[in-house]
């Protein structure tokens, strides 16, 4: 089986059409929040991490922390051979699977990261019941549903040490 497998240009549009629609998607550098989730959500400030305080060591360790942590909340929350969306804003689009080999490319990053270092990045399940939505210029990262939040509640990475909002 393979993992990343590009959406159609069908689907594509679909989900953007659902993002744009259930979640009020307002795309801005400047004014906040650009999206609303259902409840129950926690929003993260993540703006430590992108301010470029911390020496490339302290980065990789918190780095590395988010993407095995979200992988293996992703893996609490679907099934062995179920796929959910993974969203880059402008940008191809993906099925992906926590439970298969995840490649990287040439900056060693999944093909979408999980942490928004320039541009939305979204982890939404196929039916939109959870979601994990990076926010680059509003530097958070957004959780919503509740088996997801309990996922990342049980093992919680270090980058999320500052709760923004929650509902």
């Amino acid at each position: 089986m393979n993992n990343w497998i590009e959406l159609t240009p069908s689907e594509e549009e679909k989900v953007w059409k659902r993002v744009y629609t259930e979640f009020q998607f307002k795309p801005s550098i400047s004014e906040f929040p650009s999206f609303f989730v259902p409840n129950p959500f926690i929003i993260y400030n993540i703006s430590t991490y992108l301010n470029g305080s911390l020496n490339n060591e302290e980065w990789d360790f918190h780095y590395a922390d988010l993407e095995e942590k979200a992988l293996s909340a992703f893996q609490n929350v679907t099934s062995n051979d179920e796929y959910f969306y993974a969203l880059d804003w402008h940008h191809p689009c993906y099925w992906v699977n926590p439970f298969l080999e995840f490649p990287r490319d040439e900056f060693n990053e999944w093909i979408i990261p999980f942490f928004p270092n320039g541009d939305y990045y979204f982890f939404i399940q196929k039916d939109f019941n959870w979601g994990f939505l990076g926010h680059p210029w509003e530097k958070t990262i957004t959780i919503f549903g509740k088996e997801l939040i309990k996922a990342f509640q049980k093992d919680r990475p270090r980058m999320f040490n500052t709760i923004l909002r929650t509902g």
